[in-house]
C-alpha cells in the first residue's frame, strides 16, 4: 500500500501466566463463556477488515494456543514463539517477526493484551479512525472516574487532582519502525507501548475507550466478563 493508505497489523503477546487471576492454567486459555479466555479477544479482530499479519507471540515452550487453534480455528493469525520474560520483551519479539516478514516500518502495528477480551471491533474502528492519519499514534484510554488517592504506609496522603488522568487500556497503535524502536531503547520498567514511545519525547492520542474493556486480572473479574459476553449474546449487536 502507498504512506497515504499504510497497512494494519496486530500484535498480541501471550507468553505470560496469570499469576493474579485465580486459575491454574495460564489465564489466556483459561474457559469463559464456554472457549478460552483469548478466543473472544481474537474473534473481535477477526470481525475488523482491512488488517494485514495477525501474530500471537507466545513462550517458546507452549504447547496450549496450538491446541487452542487446533480445536477453534483462526485462520488470520498465526502463531510465533518469540514471547520474553516480560511484556515488552513479548512484544517486540512479535515487532521482529514482522520486520523479518519484510513488513513495511510505517506500516501501523496495534498492540492487545489477550486478557481483554472483551474488545469490541467497534473500539478497533476508532482507534484505527483517530490515529491513521496522526504522526505518532495512540491508545484507547479511559478518562479516570473515580477519586484518586496517594498513600503512605496505607493511609491517605493526599487526594489527586484527576481532570487529566487517564487509564490506559488496548489496543495502542504505532508505526512498526518508531515502536520496535522505542522497545528497544527501554524496555525495563515499560508497562505499555505507549510508555515506551512517550520516553523517546512523543505524545500519543488519547481515545476514549469504552469501561467494559477492562483487563481479566484478578480472581472476581472473571464472573464480570462472562456477565457481559452473555449480555452480549442475548442482545447482539448492540456492543459490535
Amino acid at each position: 500500500m502507498s504512506p497515504k493508505h499504510p497497512r494494519f497489523h496486530v500484535v498480541i503477546p501471550c507468553a505470560g501466566t496469570g499469576s493474579r487471576s485465580g486459575v491454574d492454567i495460564p489465564k489466556q486459555y483459561a474457559p469463559l463463556a464456554g472457549v478460552p479466555m483469548v478466543m473472544h479477544t481474537l474473534q473481535a479482530f477477526a470481525q475488523v477488515p482491512g488488517l494485514g499479519h495477525a501474530l500471537l507471540v507466545v513462550s517458546p515452550h507452549d504447547q496450549m494456543m496450538a491446541d487452542v487453534l487446533r480445536q477453534h480455528p483462526q485462520p488470520a493469525f498465526s502463531v510465533v514463539p518469540r514471547g520474553g520474560a516480560t511484556r515488552a520483551h513479548s512484544v517486540l519479539g512479535g515487532l521482529r517477526s514482522l520486520q523479518d516478514k519484510g513488513v513495511d516500518p510505517h506500516d501501523w502495528v496495534l498492540v492487545h493484551d489477550a486478557a481483554r477480551c472483551l474488545i469490541t471491533p467497534r473500539l478497533i474502528q476508532a482507534l484505527l479512525a483517530a490515529c491513521v492519519n496522526d504522526s505518532v499514534g495512540g491508545l484507547l484510554a479511559l478518562p479516570l472516574p473515580d477519586t484518586l488517592k496517594a498513600s503512605v504506609d496505607g493511609r491517605v496522603s493526599a487526594t489527586l487532582n484527576r481532570s487529566d488522568k487517564w487509564l490506559a487500556q488496548t489496543p495502542q497503535m504505532f508505526r512498526l519502525g518508531a515502536l520496535a524502536e522505542a522497545l528497544s531503547a527501554q524496555q525495563e520498567g515499560v508497562t505499555d507501548e505507549a510508555s515506551a514511545i512517550e520516553a523517546q519525547g512523543l505524545a500519543p492520542v488519547l481515545v476514549e475507550g469504552a469501561s467494559f474493556n477492562f483487563k481479566v486480572t484478578y480472581p472476581q473479574d472473571w464472573a464480570l466478563a462472562e456477565a457481559v459476553l452473555n449480555d452480549r449474546k442475548q442482545r447482539p449487536g448492540v456492543l459490535a
